[in-house]
């Protein structure tokens, strides 16, 4: 099907006349600025951050593009991948008019924010091996479906999804599909991030959450064409990014050796955490993961949880989701932690 943007933004965003901030209306060097009412005499820290940040996030933008091999143009930054899933809502979808394709089991965000934006949610449940229903998908999709969010590797259930199944949808559907790739970086699959020039509806998400280990900044990444970004640019607030978010961002990339060392040693662990459970009587099946983390389903979900909350170690109870019946979500731990996992299960079973 033909893909038509302007057919998919709401009417009041393609007529928004974006904020223009102080620093968007100055270009080029200066040693003073009066233009923002900012303090001029500082700031109660060791360093001021009495200015304003980038908005646009140029030099963050430029050393991604380099890592990510996309144009800083396509790139989007926001306020954890939440604020990217919220735009995309406001930007897309009409309250009341618009609805959108969520595949359980997945993330919950996608389902939150369609409810904060008033918009329609078809589901549309992945099958047996946690992979998508294109039969299905395709019979759900009406002519105000604006987007289908994906993602792969799929939470909860750890799995990439069929690649060639992704493209058939960018395809034939002539809305957005929103790939979702957190967990990107614990797997051996390249990102969509290569296919952005063939599909005009295609967006991918990224974050800095997970492999990097910066949930604590909030740093989310959205990658597509230069006109969605730049829809996604309109709908922003000014300075979403932080000066310090920013800084720290930054330096993080500069060490990309450290994140990739800490990616390898938790997929090594994630092996050999997957193995030492399924010796555990308890443990039913642990499911194949490209993530950092692993779906297990125990005999005792709900029991398990709780006794090893009462022992101070907490995981994700996921037996009440669908197709997760008997599920626990294990986030993949340091060596110690994942040893002190295994012997409270021990201790569970005696």
């Amino acid at each position: 099907m033909a893909f038509n943007l302007n057919s998919l933004v709401k009417e009041n965003i393609l007529k928004l006349a974006p904020y223009s901030s102080a620093r968007d209306e100055f270009s080029g060097d200066a040693k003073v600025f009066l233009d923002a009412n900012e303090n001029s005499f500082g700031s109660p820290l060791n360093r001021n951050y009495n200015r304003y940040p980038d908005p646009h996030q140029k030099q963050l933008k430029k050393k991604l593009a380099t890592i990510k091999n996309v144009e800083a143009n396509q790139i989007f930054l926001g306020n954890g991948s939440d604020e990217c899933i919220d735009l995309l809502y406001r930007c897309f979808c009409k309250s009341g008019v618009d609805n959108v394709i969520i595949c359980p089991p997945t993330y919950g965000m996608y389902e939150v924010s369609a409810n904060i934006n008033e918009v329609d949610l078809k589901r549309v449940d992945l099958d047996e091996n946690f992979q998508l229903r294109l039969a299905e998908i395709e019979n759900a999709i009406d002519a105000n479906t604006k987007l289908i969010w994906i993602c792969s590797p799929n939470n909860p259930s750890g799995n990439l999804l069929n690649e060639a199944d992704i493209k058939t949808l960018l395809s034939k559907f002539s809305g957005i599909v929103v790939v979702d790739e957190a967990y990107i970086d614990f797997t051996n699959s390249v990102s969509f991030n290569q296919y952005l020039s063939q599909y005009p509806n295609l967006v991918v998400m990224q974050t800095f959450s997970k492999a990097w280990g910066l949930a604590g900044l909030r740093l989310g990444m959205a990658f597509a064409s230069m006109e969605i970004i730049a829809i996604m640019d309109k709908v922003k607030p000014p300075y979403n990014i932080n000066q310090v978010t920013q800084e720290l961002a930054l330096q993080a990339l500069e060490n990309e050796n450290q994140m990739l060392e800490m990616q390898s040693e938790i997929v090594t662990l994630r092996q050999s955490l997957a193995e030492t459970l399924l010796q555990l009587p308890m443990v039913d099946t642990v499911y194949p993961s490209d993530a950092n983390f692993l779906l297990v389903k125990v005999k005792d979900p709900a029991g398990l949880y709780q006794f090893l909350i009462d022992k101070g170690l907490v995981v994700r109870d996921r037996h009440k989701v669908i197709l997760c019946d008997g599920c626990l979500r294990i986030t993949i731990g340091t060596l110690s932690e994942n040893e002190e996992l295994i012997n409270l299960m021990h201790e569970a079973s005696i």
